[in-house]
């Protein structure tokens, strides 16, 4: 009896272990990134540097001071400083964004972040911000101001929209080196090669021509 009680608890120790299973704390104070070697695999991540070639360069990045080019047909732009652009973020799992919007409408359109949560702080401008809950669908909103912090959960479709006659600025912290972003509208109607247009007239209770004229104007994004 006592030998099934210690292998029960340990089936259950197991199972809660791997249930819990997430990325692993940094094992060093950090991992600068560097390019793929040729022919090597990594996992989940990048290279890292020697830590004696380390420089403070490596942890630095200019630049958001300066105001994003907001004249496209949505009247925003993210200037995302992720792995990528600033190598010191590898294994730190956070980066960072600059988000710039026009006046009278100006749109950073619904998406989702797979990898991470993020935190909006406004310093300039109005934003009516929301996002929507999984099955049942919940939507929640909010007008910021400046000085007004917002958080939308990981995976959920969130929005940020400039409801002022003046541009709006803001900043965001995301709980990952490379958050990812799906733009809902650009991932349903202009993916490379186009979804059928039958599933999507369906899907959406709409005409094919409609969703055609979608997909053309969507795959020139």
């Amino acid at each position: 009896m006592k030998s099934f009680h210690f292998l029960a608890l340990l089936s259950l120790a197991l199972a809660f272990s791997f249930a819990s299973a997430f990325d692993p704390s940094p094992l060093q104070d950090f991992c600068v990134a560097i390019p793929e070697p040729k022919n090597a695999v990594f996992v989940n991540g990048k290279f890292c540097k020697n830590p004696n070639l380390t420089v403070a360069e490596d942890f630095f990045f200019p630049g958001l001071n300066v105001p994003g080019n907001t004249g496209n047909r949505v009247g925003s732009n993210v200037t995302l400083v992720n792995v990528d652009k600033l190598f010191g973020l590898n294994t730190l799992g956070i980066s960072l964004a600059r988000l710039d919007f026009a006046p009278n409408g100006g749109l950073n359109p619904p998406h989702t972040h797979p990898r991470a949560t993020e935190i909006l702080v406004v310093v300039e401008g109005t934003l009516y911000v929301g996002f929507v809950t999984s099955n049942p669908n919940r939507l929640f909103t909010k007008v910021l101001y400046p000085g007004d912090v917002f958080v939308f959960p990981i995976g959920l479709i969130h929005f940020q929209f400039n409801i002022a006659k003046t541009n709006a600025v803001a900043f965001a912290g995301l709980s990952s080196q490379n958050p990812g972003v799906i733009t809902i509208a650009n991932a349903i109607f202009g993916p490379n090669p186009p979804i059928n247009p039958d599933v999507l007239a369906k899907a959406f209770q709409l005409d094919n021509d409609e969703v055609v004229k979608l997909q053309k104007l969507f795959a020139n994004a």
